[in-house]
């Protein structure tokens, strides 16, 4: 799925700017992933030092010099230089999953920026992405039960459930939503109304 060209590395939707993840986000995915209220429906927790958020940055900025795209550093266009959080699409195996790479769709946001669309901003555009540029048959997104915000976000951009997967031991399966592109063909292409409680 790689590109032969790179896509942009920086995209404006109409109120946000999504880049590509750079060093200095360090701090700033440190403070996101490691905080106990972003990380409230993740089975495996928090992060717990910086070296993990720095491995987690590092496979990002792999996976764009090696795909010409990625998870992206979000912020508002009038404010571009303090982050909202992270997300887009990344090719990655999901587990369970057939053992292939899938385009996986994800995001993670700071509490303040939450119930105001901006997830479903940037997914739509995530969406656009796979489908106008990538050509990619279907996006995937991993979600917990217990996760309604993020659950409503993904059927709120016309995702649908598909199925489970065993991926926590001892715990429920997570929910696999998907977009195929036959079914994104005929979704509206405008951002729906923000999730409550959510991002």
């Amino acid at each position: 799925m790689a590109l032969l060209e790179p896509l942009l590395a920086t995209l404006d939707t109409a109120r946000l700017t999504l880049r590509a993840p750079e060093a200095s986000d360090l701090d700033v995915v440190f403070e996101v992933h490691a905080d106990p209220i972003t990380n409230r429906f993740n089975p495996a927790g928090a992060l717990v030092s910086r070296e993990a958020a720095q491995a987690l940055l590092d496979g990002w900025q792999a996976h764009w010099q090696s795909q010409g795209f990625g998870y992206w550093a979000i912020a508002l266009r009038e404010q571009p230089e303090q982050l909202l959080g992270f997300g887009g699409i990344m090719a990655k195996p999901i587990e369970g999953h057939q053992g292939r790479l899938d385009l996986n769709l994800y995001f993670r946001f700071r509490p303040q920026a939450w119930g105001q669309g901006y997830a479903s901003e940037m997914a739509m555009t995530a969406l656009a992405l796979a489908f106008d540029q990538l050509r990619a048959p279907a996006v995937l997104a991993v979600v917990r039960p217990s996760n309604m915000p993020s659950r409503k976000t993904l059927e709120r951009i016309g995702m649908r459930l598909k199925g489970a997967l065993a991926d926590v031991p001892g715990q429920a399966p997570s929910l696999l939503y998907e977009m195929s592109a036959e079914h994104y063909a005929t979704v509206p292409k405008q951002v729906p109304p923000p999730t409550p409680f959510g991002a």
